[in-house]
């Protein structure tokens, strides 16, 4: 397993026991992925999770740059287009920040981290 694979299995774990319920992991199209894509009550959510096991070269949170964030949104567009029992849903994007070490890692749950 790699340590991106581990870091969304954490993720997803946690978010789990936050209450969200998983749709499907690692969805592609030829925009890009999406790690996550959950259900929270009635909102479809996107989730992107970043981790970084030490801060070099910036942490998880500076990895999600202008570029990543629009191939994540068109990815999910083109996600709501395929999947007809989506179209309708609220959605919104969510990131999980990780870092430290497998053994002791940290977590950040960042909410509709794409607002404003």
């Amino acid at each position: 397993m790699t340590e991106g694979q581990w870091a969304e299995n954490v993720a997803c774990d946690y978010l789990c026991a936050q209450g969200l319920q998983l749709v499907v992991r690692n969805y592609r199209c030829r925009h890009g992925e999406i790690d996550l894509v959950m259900r929270h009550q009635d909102i479809l959510v996107f989730v992107e999770v970043r981790y970084r096991s030490y801060q070099k070269y910036g942490g998880s949170r500076e990895s999600i740059v202008p570029r990543k964030r629009q191939r994540l949104l068109a990815t999910a567009q083109y996600y709501l287009q395929t999947h007809p029992a989506a179209r309708d849903c609220r959605c919104r994007f969510d990131v999980v920040l990780m870092g430290g070490q497998q053994h002791a890692p940290s977590l950040q749950w960042i909410a509709d981290a794409f607002r404003g």
